[in-house]
């Protein structure tokens, strides 16, 4: 059976979904794609935009099972989707969340024709359909992953100048290190990923992920549930937040309640407020209603795309979504609703010209020894040329 994974409520993912298919966010220790690699044991492909193809393309079989990609690989959802028989579709919350179809069907849903009508989900469905989603549903995430993850396996020991609080479960894959810290498992585990590294004189609060090859510098204050994604980089205060990957939040300062993309900076002391002085509901900017929308949440803080940086000093108010390689700096608050490629703050904005934009990526892409190669220009260019009004 051939695994795709196809866009669901992609705009309205927007701007995280401007550089990655849904499956690839992170919510939990692993992306949406991994998770269902995990519980299938099959390879997935991405039914995705045709500008995002060149990185994430499309395998073609006889036999395809198309799954909602921004729903997470529940185990009552993954028993419901491999039992499918062919030509079957599968439908909850008013979408559809799975179909097993031959080539020809394939080639329709390739053109934008999905079933409408099928079998009715009965079971536990969690589905990232806003930005914010990626924190709000990644403290249920974090449990479900380090389940799947951990069962039947022995963590590395535990050095014993760490002080552990409480029954929970602090789990280090190899080549993990944590020295001199403070470890509150009551509410949630620890996952410590493949050469991870906490740094002496944290104090943690589970549930919380540091995935492979990310850092936790000195001295940090973290609040779970948080994730911090492969190769990242996170210091300070830091409350109910996801680092997708490659991102960079090493000093003092908070973050809170927020999500950054890959390839994100955040100056010294850059802070966000995650709770407005009123207490009312945060709204945020909507790509598809191009204008502010409710989130039902009293707490959210900053939404930041890939490749976007922060001067020192900076401050993003309640509720700030960033778009893709912006470059936000100076005194005062930047608006709450920074669109791609700009350069700026508080004073007003400019355009951030593409060949400054990508010769920065370049240079930071290499010091992770990873190339700016040509599907990331491909990609990036063509938000700069989708982002165009929005800075207009």
């Amino acid at each position: 059976m051939n695994l795709i994974l196809f866009d669901h409520n992609r705009a309205e993912l927007l701007p995280l979904t401007f550089t990655r298919p849904v499956a690839e966010l992170r919510v939990g220790i692993l992306t949406l794609r991994e998770k269902w690699e995990r519980c299938t044991g099959l390879k997935a492909s991405w039914l995705t935009a045709e500008y995002l193809s060149g990185r994430y393309p499309l395998a073609l079989d006889a036999d395809n099972l198309l799954v909602n990609g921004g729903a997470a690989a529940t185990p009552s959802l993954v028993e419901a989707a491999m039992n499918l028989g062919k030509g079957e579709a599968l439908f909850g919350a008013g979408c559809l969340l799975a179909w097993r179809t031959d080539a020809s069907g394939l080639a329709k849903a390739i053109d934008g024709s999905l079933p409408t009508s099928g079998r009715d989900f009965v079971g536990e469905l969690r589905q990232v359909l806003h930005p914010w989603h990626t924190f709000s549903h990644n403290g249920a995430e974090i449990l479900s992953d380090f389940e799947l993850m951990t069962k039947g396996r022995a963590s590395q020991p535990l050095s014993s100048t760490n002080t552990v609080i409480g029954s929970g479960s602090v789990f280090l894959e190899p080549g993990a290190k944590v020295e001199a810290c403070i470890l509150n498992t009551t509410s949630g585990p620890i996952y410590l990923g493949h050469d991870s590294e906490v740094m002496e004189g944290c104090i943690i609060r589970g549930p919380f992920a540091l995935c492979d090859h990310a850092q936790v510098k000195m001295g940090a204050k973290i609040y779970g549930p948080t994730t911090v994604g492969p190769e990242s980089r996170v210091g300070g205060e830091v409350n109910n937040s996801v680092l997708l990957a490659y991102s960079n939040k090493g000093h003092d300062g908070f973050l809170g309640n927020s999500v950054l993309g890959e390839w994100c900076n955040l100056g010294a002391d850059t802070n966000n407020s995650n709770l407005k002085n009123n207490y009312e509901e945060v709204k945020v900017w909507s790509y598809v209603k191009e204008g502010f929308v409710r989130t039902s949440l009293q707490f959210c803080g900053l939404i930041m795309a890939d490749h976007s940086k922060s001067g020192i000093n900076t401050m993003f108010n309640t509720g700030t979504v960033v778009g893709v390689s912006a470059n936000v700096f100076g005194s005062g608050f930047p608006r709450n609703f920074v669109p791609s490629f700009s350069w700026g703050g508080a004073a007003g904005l400019s355009t951030y010209e593409l060949d400054k934009a990508l010769a920065t990526a370049e240079r930071v892409m290499a010091r992770r020894n990873r190339p700016l190669d040509q599907h990331e220009v491909n990609i990036l260019t063509h938000v700069f040329e989708l982002s165009k009004k929005f800075r207009a």
